[in-house]
């Protein structure tokens, strides 16, 4: 029998650790050669782990949620036999790719340390005299409290339910009854019975919803946003996408999303500095001629947002087809590490949920994320071609957008979102090349 020690590779240009997401297998657990046993997240993708032994795995790294440094030990494996040379060759070059800290981060940490040092040395040599114990001043005798007039049947009711019958209101002669509180139920619960209290549940914040919460923490503490919402008539659009849709054949039935990504592509040539990437430590905002539009999309893991790549070239069905891959790579975990990167711009749509205006967080480092919220029907004033003007139901869409404000004006993103909704409003003109 002989040890071997499975050390964490190199899973990425600059990744220096790794989290834990899931352990596939325990210790004591046997594992096959390239059997998955571990996955791993970075800041990009989640990776599986894949023996290169058969064996028994007598020790892990740590739990769910914990970090491995790139190059330290992930799992000590008992093998039978000898483990083959290249196998060891391997596993010694990801210990050795393991990165060296840069040579500032050290000085800082001597210094740090040093610096913490020195307190403590002046803080033992003070020795100050011990303060007097002050003597315990007696605690106050409590108020008495005002006695509840209630019967024993409605005293055995509130007990029931949960109910403190000092937290209820009595009549006027300060008697509580069964009237007094079925109102105070009513008013507490709104479903006249007292809710049921749940316990109370940690739960520890791993993994893609780690991610997630460090991702939008560096957003909001590091962009200054703003949001702007505009008001949009689609009554037109949506007859137009019936019209496609009824006769799409083996085509995918459109959502509005292939329309507006198709709208919004043809605005930005006109607005460049909504489609870009700002680098924050070079100081540089690249501005993309390519769309590579983010998608957000719910799964059960949390949301995350597949890259439709160069959507700006890709017709209504072709995006169609891709919203909806993606979606389900997403959904399903089978989403490839270069199909969740490269965006350039993300649109974040809540689906029939939709809400009436949204202030959507943007992913960075891109300048700018969409939000479309949900359509609803209502009366509005519109002037017909006979120049009379009349009421009329018509189906209207908020279009919220959220901006960099270091990289986007104001001014530019109510005129972007402006020559937006005339394409969304006049929607034959999406269709024009």
């Amino acid at each position: 029998m002989a040890k071997f020690t499975f050390n964490m590779p190199d899973i990425g240009e600059g990744i220096a650790e790794a989290e834990i997401v899931q352990w596939h297998k325990k210790v004591g657990d046997t594992v096959r050669e390239d059997e998955e046993f571990v996955d791993m997240m970075t800041d990009k993708a989640t990776v599986p782990m894949e023996s290169p032994v058969d064996g028994k795995i007598l020790e892990i790294a740590g739990a769910e949620g914990d970090m491995v440094s790139i190059g330290s030990m992930l799992v000590v494996i008992e093998v039978e036999g000898e483990v083959p040379d290249e196998v060891v060759e391997e596993n010694k070059e990801a210990a050795e790719a393991a990165p060296a800290p840069k040579a500032e981060e050290v000085e800082e940490r001597i210094e740090v340390e040093t610096s913490d040092a020195s307190d403590a040395d002046d803080a033992l040599a003070a020795d100050p005299e011990p303060e007097p114990i002050p003597e315990p001043t007696p605690a106050p005798e409590p108020a008495p409290q005002a006695k509840v007039l209630a019967t024993p049947a409605v005293r055995k009711r509130a007990k029931e339910l949960g109910v403190d019958l000092a937290q209820v209101k009595p009549a006027e002669d300060g008697r509580i009854r069964h009237g007094d509180l079925d109102q105070f139920l009513s008013y507490n619960s709104g479903y006249g019975a007292a809710a049921k209290t749940r316990e109370n549940e940690e739960k520890k914040v791993i993994g893609m919803r780690r991610r997630i919460a460090e991702n939008m923490a560096a957003s909001k503490r590091n962009i200054p946003h703003f949001s702007y919402v505009e008001e949009c008539d689609v009554t037109d659009l949506e007859v137009l996408r019936a019209q496609l849709n009824a006769s799409r054949g083996d085509k995918p039935k459109l959502t509005i999303l292939p329309l507006l990504i198709t709208a919004i592509c043809k605005t930005l040539p006109d607005f460049p500095m909504i489609n870009a990437r700002y680098d924050d430590e070079a100081g540089v905002v690249t501005r993309h001629g390519a769309v590579h539009m983010g998608m957000a999309a719910q799964t059960d893991a949390g949301l995350m947002v597949p890259v439709i790549k160069n959507a700006q070239a890709k017709n209504l069905w072709q995006l169609a087809n891709e919203i909806s891959r993606l979606a389900e790579a997403a959904r399903t975990g089978t989403a490839k590490s270069e199909e969740m990167q490269g965006g350039t711009l993300t649109v974040t749509s809540l689906g029939p949920l939709g809400g009436v205006a949204t202030t959507p967080v943007i992913n960075r480092p891109e300048v700018a994320i969409i939000g479309p919220n949900r359509i609803i029907e209502r009366p509005m004033y519109v002037t017909g071609t006979d120049g009379v003007e009349r009421i009329e139901k018509r189906k209207l869409m908020n279009i919220s957008i959220s901006c960099d404000h270091r990289v986007v004006d104001g001014w530019d993103a109510a005129s972007f979102v402006q020559a937006l909704r005339k394409l969304l409003e006049t929607p034959a003109l999406i269709l024009v090349d």
